[in-house]
């Protein structure tokens, strides 16, 4: 079973939810005079990091799939 397209498609709703959590941020930084509480500063780093480990897995994985079907063919 190939986990490329599972990541790729979790990468992109990923992508949405983080777009959509900044602006939530942005949104509560100007509608609210002081600082907002800090679940909403903090909000988008969930799936910020999300997004880093499935982008270096995409990322890497052409490299990877060479590699394994030039070890095939020999």
């Amino acid at each position: 079973m190939s986990w490329a397209h599972p990541i790729r498609q979790s990468h992109r709703w990923l992508s949405m939810l983080f777009t959509l959590t900044v602006i939530a941020n942005f949104v509560a930084r100007a509608a609210a005079p002081g600082e907002p509480p800090p679940w909403i500063t903090y909000a988008p780093l969930p799936p910020l990091f999300l997004m880093l480990l499935s982008g270096l897995y995409l990322f890497a994985l052409p490299y990877t799939g060479r590699q394994r079907g030039a070890r095939g063919t020999r």
